[in-house]
């Protein structure tokens, strides 16, 4: 159905118009697309009822951030961009609510980039066919009109309708096929719908090192020995298994913590996203929080040393759990299947499995991308799935065609030697 923009004079709507967009409100928002996003739902239902009441002057980015987000009336809109991350994050999903239905042209609602007022689109019963429209603008442009032309005329008339056909549906063509997205570009394209630096986001544990006086008590012993903190930061401390310690033989270093593998992930994932233009922003352990996941999307990083991404993962249908036997990645259904090493990780050796997930609507209501391994080999091996084009592309194989829109889990699996994660393996994958 074709459909027209609401003319740009337009200051009120009749009570017919005003009810189909609360119909089609009340639908958005039941969808999956809206339904677990809050700041989502509550950004469109206020800036359509503004629209609606008349109420423009309320359209403006702080007036939204007081009333929608609780900012102080004299918050600074250039430090905190949430007005402006949540109004692409609505776009992103209305355009992916309107790709879903029938049809998948715009939809009745929009809202345009650079502008926070909603704007309606009206079917137009009368309108022409698709087919029908090109030869219609043609003929209005060639100013055809009966009339005792020669024949001739009327051919070159003809020919000139053609030629415009042409070279509109070539246009049309062209515009279509100039860029196709690859799978990475897919899997990656909704953490460009804001303008937010993409969050790389890893654990930092607590990390406990041998204690200055306990270093001395060795030197002592040991002449020689330890003498520069090079040598304490670079060299094992030799104890010896029956000697006894105390508490305060140990004490707290914030400087380290960082896994291994998290960190192989962090600089693989950091690279990915310079290739596909997107600028990315490490953040460790404290340096970032529940409410910087909600206004940027993220990639976190890790699984049992990641708060975060226990909690949103938690669940999730395949999820992290920890068990008396180890810790394993869990199927949360009736007769659910299990994954864990068996053998242990002995001396860098074994097998290690993973959880990539991919969540459209998370519970931040941001794009969210777990990269996350039982051990450091799998995070690791996880990180190399999602960067790798032809890993990503085998591991889609399977997938629904809309997958694009959806949220989805796989869980691979790493054969690991010396250390190493080796090439990650799909074991089961979910989508919804």
């Amino acid at each position: 159905m074709k459909v027209v923009p609401e003319s740009a004079g337009q200051t009120s709507l009749d009570g017919e118009q005003v009810e189909a967009v609360l119909r089609e409100l009340e639908k958005i928002l039941a969808s999956r697309f809206f339904r677990s996003a809050g700041r989502s739902r509550q950004f469109l239902q206020y800036v359509i009822q503004s629209k609606l009441e008349g109420h423009s002057e309320l359209l403006k980015e702080r007036t939204i951030g007081t009333e929608v987000f609780e900012r102080p009336t004299d918050y600074s809109t250039g430090d905190d961009p949430v007005v402006r991350v949540q109004a692409g994050e609505v776009r992103r999903r209305l355009e992916q609510y309107y790709q879903s239905t029938p049809g998948g042209g715009p939809g009745l609602i929009g809202l345009p980039v650079g502008s926070y007022a909603p704007t309606f689109r009206w079917p137009v019963d009368a309108a022409p066919s698709p087919a029908a429209a090109p030869v219609a603008l043609a003929a209005e442009t060639l100013q055809v009109q009966p009339s005792k032309r020669p024949a001739w005329s009327w051919t070159i008339a003809g020919i000139a309708v053609v030629f415009v056909i042409a070279a509109v549906t070539g246009i049309v063509h062209l515009q279509r096929t100039r860029h196709k997205q690859s799978i990475m570009e897919q899997f990656w394209s909704p953490a460009f719908a804001t303008q937010q630096p993409v969050l790389i986001c890893l654990a930092k544990p607590v990390a406990y090192f041998p204690s200055q006086g306990l270093y001395e008590r060795y030197t002592y012993a040991h002449p020689g020995t330890f003498q520069t903190e090079v040598e304490r930061y670079n060299q094992r401390l030799p104890l010896d298994r029956a000697e006894k310690m105390t508490w305060g033989d140990m004490t707290a270093n914030e400087e380290f913590g960082v896994a291994l593998g998290d960190a192989y992930a962090a600089v693989s994932l950091s690279n990915l996203l310079g290739k596909l233009g997107k600028v990315g922003q490490v953040r460790i352990g404290s340096n970032y929080s529940f409410e910087d996941l909600r206004n940027s999307p993220a990639i976190l990083v890790g699984a049992f040393n990641n708060r975060w991404t226990m909690h949103l993962t938690e669940n999730l249908h395949f999820a992290f759990v920890e068990e008396n036997a180890g810790d394993t990645i869990q199927e949360q259904t009736s007769g659910g299947r299990m994954w864990r090493d068996p053998a242990g990780d002995i001396a860098g050796e074994g097998t290690d499995y993973a959880i990539v997930a991919r969540l459209v609507d998370s519970k931040t209501g941001q794009f969210t991308v777990a990269v996350a391994g039982i051990m450091g080999a799998g995070t690791q091996a996880a990180a190399e799935f999602v960067s790798n084009p032809e890993n990503l592309e085998e591991g889609l194989r399977g997938a629904p065609a809309d997958w694009r829109t959806k949220n989805l889990e796989i869980v691979l699996k790493t054969a690991v030697t010396d250390s190493v994660a080796g090439p990650p393996q799909v074991v089961a994958a979910y989508y919804w």
